[in-house]
């Protein structure tokens, strides 16, 4: 074989082994869990993805849920303190703050810890809870205490993906690793449809067995925090609260009555109504928001 025929060879192996690497799945990225304080559990490839910038209020910012944002720092606390706690279903009212809660009490709890291994906050979509075994499976060996953090968590007919976490939390061989904990929203209290839970009463050889299968997912959490629509007093205190906080200089009577027209026009009164208040304010007033 000649010179030329070899320097040909190489070059067609050369072009075959760059087509192939191209047809191969690339690197799952590798993430230091002490690069962030808060993640989002990429399911595909498998990886968790720092945020460095997290979308949140500060926790005396949320208003009108007192009592069960009370509950919800003591669960916490004590969580990150390594004691015993709960997983906690936020479920109620849209637009009252649950996940904005959550990510102020994290960020709340962090910086009142004297810890150098802080409590870590990771977000799981609700497509992927069916990979939460496999999460908790990468978090059980970390020297760190994990809130995996669901939003908007439901499940329609033919679901079955909550069987995955019904085992993830409670009933599987392992159980829930000690360093983590789980906390998910959601506007229903049991998680499931009401006529998908009604369908199995009327359907099914035996209804009472069909119905708590269906409704024992939430059996999981033992802390249920119920958010209930807000008086008109609570919403126009959500106002007052953003308005001083981001330093908006207005009229308090032009304030109120701007602000209970906005409510009138939503038809609705709720800590997201009166923020969406407050960014339109701000704007009219031409004055930025604090961060």
């Amino acid at each position: 074989m000649t010179d030329s025929s070899i320097e040909a060879l190489n070059q067609k192996l050369d072009r075959l082994i760059e087509a192939v690497s191209r047809l191969a799945p690339p690197p799952v990225p590798q993430t230091d869990l002490r690069e962030a304080d808060c993640f989002v559990w990429q399911a595909d490839p498998g990886y968790l993805e720092p945020v460095h910038r997290v979308n949140r209020v500060d926790i005396g910012l949320i208003r009108g849920v007192d009592r069960v944002r009370d509950i919800l720092v003591d669960n916490t606390e004590r969580f990150a303190a390594g004691y015993p706690a709960n997983n906690v279903l936020l479920w109620g009212a849209r637009g009252m703050g649950k996940s904005s809660l959550v990510k102020a009490v994290h960020a709340e709890i962090n910086a009142k810890a004297r810890s150098d291994l802080p409590l870590k906050l990771i977000e799981i979509h609700r497509e992927d809870i069916d990979t939460l075994p496999k999460l908790m499976g990468l978090l059980k060996a970390a020297p760190f205490r994990f809130i995996l953090f669901c939003d908007d968590l439901s499940f329609d007919h033919d679901d079955t993906s909550y069987k995955s976490l019904k085992a993830a939390l409670e009933g599987g061989v392992e159980g829930r690793p000690a360093n983590v904990i789980f906390y998910a929203t959601s506007n229903r209290r049991h998680l499931l449809p009401r006529d998908m839970i009604d369908n199995e009463r009327s359907t099914a050889i035996n209804p009472s067995e069909a119905v708590e299968e269906k409704v024992s997912l939430s059996d999981r959490f033992g802390l249920w925090l119920g958010f209930h629509k807000c008086s008109q007093d609570e919403y126009l205190d959500m106002i007052d609260g953003y308005v001083r906080h981001h330093g908006l200089t207005i009229d308090p009577d032009t304030l109120r009555a701007e602000a209970l027209e906005w409510a009138t026009t939503r038809g609705s009164r709720s800590g997201r109504v009166a923020w969406q208040f407050t960014q339109d304010l701000a704007g009219r007033l031409g004055k930025p928001l604090k961060d």
